[in-house]
């Protein structure tokens, strides 16, 4: 019982879902979003706010300007894709805390909320800041 304990510890510590991420954002957590995905599927469609770093351009030439002291919570298209876990792999060896969105952009607009870009959409939940 403890291993799965610890299983269940882990997930939560790793993995953030689209709900707990919108009300983490509403509240004004130190968050900060990062799109995985190569610059076209950003362009077309993304988290609000999201910062658009591949995973395959994360380094630490790309990533110098990044607060360490936040959490990043990467996402990529959904669960049919793994550049959420490599750019969550690549961050986490760059030093800085993250969480991965389960379920991805999918996920995130199943969920009814807004995104932004070309194919963009306009009515889902909004992302509000008080600040």
């Amino acid at each position: 019982m403890e291993a799965q304990i610890r299983h269940y510890e882990n997930k939560l510590a790793f993995e953030m879902d689209p709900s707990d991420l919108f009300e983490a954002l509403n509240n004004g957590e130190k968050i900060v979003v990062i799109d995985a995905r190569s610059a076209f599927g950003y362009d077309e469609e993304h988290i609000p706010n999201a910062l658009n770093i591949p995973h395959r351009e994360m380094n630490l030439e790309a990533t110098q300007y990044l607060n360490k002291d936040v959490l990043y919570v990467v996402y990529c298209t959904g669960i049919g894709c793994n550049a959420s876990t490599k750019g969550a792999l690549n961050m986490t060896r760059l030093g800085f805390k993250v969480k991965e969105l389960i379920g991805g952009l999918e996920w995130w607009k199943n969920g009814g909320y807004a995104t932004e870009g070309t194919k963009g959409v306009k009515d889902g939940l909004k992302i509000e800041c008080a600040c």
